[in-house]
């Protein structure tokens, strides 16, 4: 890099730090400064170590890393009003803040919930849909109304009375012969699946049946 940039990357991070006065690695520098001012870490280094040596920033040692902040003495001095005046102020600019915030969380949720909304053709082409499903609907209930072959309310009732009464007569005698099985196997000396072989018996979940509900 050549004098000329070097000395631009000085200027930019010494006012900077002057505009910031708060306390920033080389690391931080280069972040916050590089992608709008476009020079390197190595640039941002050599500059802080430049300004460092000039006596136009200081520079304090912790460990391995080093901070650097403004020279506080081109600073005026700030006394106690002063002091109560700005906490006024930083609490005035907090609740700001948090109103915004909040503002901000309110509009988002409210974005959010709008770009999970149907946009105005996703919803014609659903009303569309709709409309072909309802029409689709009422010619099929007007053939059923028109139909000639309905069952009469008695039949149906019949039919039904007479599917209750098969199903308590087939659980009774389903009872039945397993109550008798039970009591033969009892004195039987092989299992119960070699029993029902022996005799041929097929039961209902041999061919996968069960009783229904009534």
């Amino acid at each position: 890099m050549s004098k000329l940039k070097d000395s631009a990357a000085a200027s930019v991070i010494l006012k900077y730090l002057n505009d910031q006065n708060r306390p920033y690695s080389a690391q931080d520098v280069f972040g916050n400064l590089q992608r709008e001012h476009g020079f390197g870490k190595t640039a941002a280094v050599k500059a802080l170590e430049q300004l460092t040596q000039d006596g136009k920033i200081k520079e304090k040692v912790y460990g391995k890393q080093k901070i650097y902040f403004a020279d506080q003495s081109q600073f005026a001095a700030v006394g106690e009003a002063d002091l109560k005046t700005l906490d006024t102020q930083l609490g005035g600019l907090s609740e700001k803040f948090h109103i915004v915030q909040q503002s901000c969380r309110q509009m988002e949720a409210e974005l959010k919930e709008l770009n999970n909304s149907m946009t105005t053709e996703e919803m014609s082409v659903e009303i569309v849909a709709l409309n072909q499903g309802c029409a689709s609907h009422q010619d099929r209930l007007k053939k059923i109304k028109s139909a000639t072959n309905h069952v009469a309310p008695e039949d149906k009732e019949k039919v039904y009375n007479e599917r209750k009464l098969y199903v308590k007569e087939w659980r009774k005698r389903k009872r039945m012969a397993t109550d008798l099985i039970d009591a033969v196997l009892e004195g039987y000396p092989k299992s119960r699946k070699q029993f029902f072989e022996e005799i041929g018996i097929d039961t209902d979940e041999d061919h996968l049946v069960t009783v229904p509900d009534l």
